[in-house]
C-alpha cells in the first residue's frame, strides 16, 4: 500500500483526522485521572471498586510479566555460549549439516538440549520453505552511527567492539553519519577514527548531513537516512545486492557483544521471510552502570526487563532502540521517517503499512549495552534520564498515523488492525496513567470516605485487597531484583557483594520512579501532542569517567 508516513503536507479531510487522533491519548488519559480523582472524592464507592479493579488487574499483568521475564532471561542464558559461527556454516551446506545434526545429541546440560532443539526446528522450518538464504559469505553488514554530540570516549569502545566481532570484519561496512552542526572537536573525532579503522573493515566512512535540509527536521532519522542513501550507492558500485545486506542503525554509544553480528546473521539466514523482517537484540544499560546514580540505574534496568518481556511475543514485538533490518526493506520503504523523533520505532510501523501488514520483528538473545543517561550531577542526571523518557513516550505520535493507514488499508486484517491499534493505544494509556494510580489516587478513596462508604463491607475489605496484592507485587519485586543483580556486568571492584546488595535495595524507589520517570513523562508527550505543542529531538547526555578519575579506582570505590 502507498502511504506516506507523515503528519506534514496532508489534504485537508486528513488533517483533520490527523489532529483528531493526536488528541485522543492525552485525553484519554486525562479523563481517567481526573475521572478517578472526581469519583473518590465525590463518589469514592464507586472509585473504590474500580480502583480495585484495576489492582487486580495490574498484579495479574504484573505476574504474567514476571513469569515471562524468568522464561526470557534464562533462553538469554541458554543462547550465551551459542556457537553461531559453526550455525552459520551449517546453513551454507543446509542438507548435509540437518542430517548430521539430528542424529546427534548436542551435550548433556539441559540448556544445551534446550538450545539445539530450537534451532533444530529452525532449520527445519527453513527447509520446508525452500526460501534459502544468500551463502554466509555473500552477506554484508551495515552500520550506521548517527553522531551530533558524541565525542572519541563514546564512539571508540562502540567501533572497537565491532572490530572484535567473531565475523570477517571485510564483510562490515560501517558509517558515521556525522551532522554538519556538530562541533569541530567532535568532527575531528569522528574523522580520525574512520582514518583508524578505514583498512580493518570493508570500508570505513564519514558521511556529513547537511545542518539544513528542506522538509526535514532536526531528528535522528533524517541523519541517518541521509548516511543509508551514500551506503546504497556503495553497494551499487560493488554490485552487491540489497537482499545481501543486512542495516544496523546504533546509537553512538551501544557497545555490542563479540557474538552480535554472527547471530544476527544466523537469525537473517535461518528466517525465511528475512527481507520482511527487524531483528531486535536485548538492550542492556552497563557501560556506566557503576557510576551512575541508583534511580538511574532503576529506570534503565527497568527498559531493559520490559523489552525481555516483549521479546516473549514476537507478535506484537516493535522495534525499539538499537536494532538491525533487512536493507532492502529499508530502501523498499523509503529509510526513516525523516520529520519524527521515534525513528527506531516508527520505522517497523512504515514497513508493516508498506508491506501490508506482512512484517515481524524477530527477536534475538543476545544483548548490546548502551549507557544509562547521566550528566555532571545528581539533578542534571535526573532532567537527562526524565527528557530520555520523554522522547521514548512521545512515540505515540505513531498512533494517529498508524490510524491513518489502517482506516486507508484494505489488505492488512481487520483482526489485525484492531489488535496492534489497542495494543499501540492501551500502552501509552497505560504507561501514563498506571503510576499515579497505584502510587497516589488508589489511597484517595478511603482518604475521603464519607460515612455510608466508611461503615461499608468494600471499606473493610479494600485493606485486605490491597495487603494481598502488594504481597504477590512485593514478590514480583523480589524475582526483579534477583534477574536484575544476575545481568549486572562483571568488575573487579573491591566488596562488589556490598555494593550488589545496595543495588538491591534501590528498587524500593520503585513508586517514586513509577511516577516521575515513566507515567509524568509520557503524560507530558501526550498532553504536548494533545495541545500541538510539538516535541523537537533531544540528544541524551552521555558520560564516560576515565578510570583515574572516577569512583571506581584501582579496585576498589572511592
Amino acid at each position: 500500500m502507498i502511504f506516506y508516513y507523515s503528519k506534514e503536507n496532508l489534504k485537508p479531510r486528513q488533517a483533520k483526522l490527523q489532529r483528531l487522533l493526536e488528541v485522543l491519548p492525552g485525553a484519554c488519559s486525562w479523563s481517567i485521572l481526573l475521572g478517578l480523582i472526581f469519583l473518590s472524592i465525590f463518589f469514592p464507592f464507586s472509585a473504590a471498586i474500580l480502583i480495585v479493579a484495576f489492582y487486580l488487574s495490574w498484579i495479574m499483568r504484573l505476574l504474567y510479566s514476571t513469569i515471562f521475564l524468568v522464561l526470557s532471561t534464562l533462553q538469554l542464558n541458554i543462547e550465551g555460549n551459542t556457537d553461531w559461527m559453526r550455525r552459520i556454516r551449517g546453513i551454507d551446506n543446509l542438507a548435509g549439516y540437518l542430517k548430521e545434526i539430528s542424529s546427534i545429541k548436542f551435550g548433556l546440560h539441559w540448556r544445551q538440549r534446550i538450545s539445539h532443539k530450537i534451532h533444530l526446528h529452525q532449520l527445519n522450518e527453513l527447509k520446508k520453505c525452500k526460501i534459502l538464504p544468500p551463502a554466509s559469505k555473500d552477506i554484508y553488514h551495515l552500520v550506521i552511527f548517527p553522531v551530533i554530540k558524541e565525542g572519541r570516549d563514546i564512539l571508540e569502545p562502540a567501533i572497537d567492539a565491532i572490530s572484535r566481532q567473531n565475523l570477517n570484519l571485510k564483510q562490515i561496512v560501517v558509517i558515521f553519519a556525522l551532522e554538519e552542526r556538530a562541533l569541530p572537536p567532535v568532527q575531528n573525532a569522528v574523522r580520525e577514527l574512520e582514518k583508524f579503522y578505514k583498512n580493518v573493515f570493508f570500508e570505513c566512512m564519514t558521511v556529513l548531513h547537511p545542518a539544513v535540509v528542506p522538509g526535514e527536521a532536526r531528528v535522528k532519522g533524517a541523519n541517518a537516512t541521509c548516511a543509508a542513501k551514500q551506503a546504497a550507492n556503495f553497494f551499487q558500485e560493488h554490485q552487491i545486492p540489497f537482499e545481501n545486506v543486512i542495516i544496523s542503525c546504533f546509537d553512538a554509544d551501544t557497545v555490542v557483544s563479540p557474538n552480535y553480528f554472527a547471530c544476527l546473521t544466523y537469525h537473517f539466514m535461518v528466517y525465511p521471510g528475512r527481507q520482511h523482517a527487524s531483528f531486535q537484540p536485548i538492550p542492556v544499560y552497563h557501560n556506566n552502570i557503576w557510576i551512575v546514580p541508583g534511580f538511574a540505574r532503576v529506570v534503565e534496568t527497568g527498559s531493559s526487563f520490559y523489552q525481555l518481556i516483549e521479546s516473549t511475543n514476537p507478535e506484537k514485538l516493535v522495534t525499539f532502540s538499537s536494532h538491525s533490518m533487512s536493507f532492502k526493506a529499508l530502501v523498499d520503504v523509503n529509510y526513516w521517517p525523516v520529520d519524527m523523533i521515534s525513528d527506531d520505532s516508527a520505522i517497523f510501523w512504515k514497513a508493516y503499512i508498506h508491506y501490508d501488514g506482512r512484517y515481524k520483528v524477530i527477536p534475538m538473545y543476545v544483548t548490546l549495552s548502551m549507557d544509562v543517561a547521566a550528566a555532571d550531577n545528581w539533578w542534571k542526571t535526573a532532567k537527562s534520564v526524565y527528557k530520555q523518557k520523554q522522547r521514548w513516550a512521545w512515540g505515540v505520535e505513531n498512533f494517529p498515523i498508524v490510524m491513518r493507514a489502517f482506516l486507508k488499508s484494505k489488505n492488512i486484517p481487520l483482526y489485525e488492525k484492531l489488535r496492534l491499534g489497542f495494543k499501540l493505544f492501551e500502552g501509552h494509556i497505560s504507561w501514563a496513567t498506571s503510576g499515579f494510580i497505584l502510587s497516589v489516587i488508589g489511597w484517595l478513596p478511603v482518604i475521603f470516605a464519607r460515612r455510608e462508604f466508611a461503615v461499608s463491607v468494600v471499606y473493610y475489605n479494600v485493606p485486605d485487597i490491597a495487603n494481598t496484592i502488594f504481597s504477590l507485587g512485593f514478590f514480583a519485586i523480589c524475582v526483579t531484583i534477583v534477574l536484575s543483580l544476575s545481568l549486572l556486568p562483571k568488575t573487579k571492584i573491591r566488596y562488589r557483594w556490598l555494593i550488589k546488595l545496595g543495588h538491591a535495595f534501590e528498587w524500593l524507589l520503585v513508586p517514586f520512579i513509577l511516577i516521575f520517570f515513566s507515567a509524568l513523562p509520557a503524560l507530558h508527550s501526550q498532553t504536548r501532542l494533545m495541545l500541538g505543542k510539538y516535541l523537537e529531538f533531544w540528544v541524551t547526555d552521555k558520560r564516560r569517567i576515565p578510570p583515574t578519575s572516577s569512583g571506581i579506582q584501582e579496585g576498589k570505590i572511592t
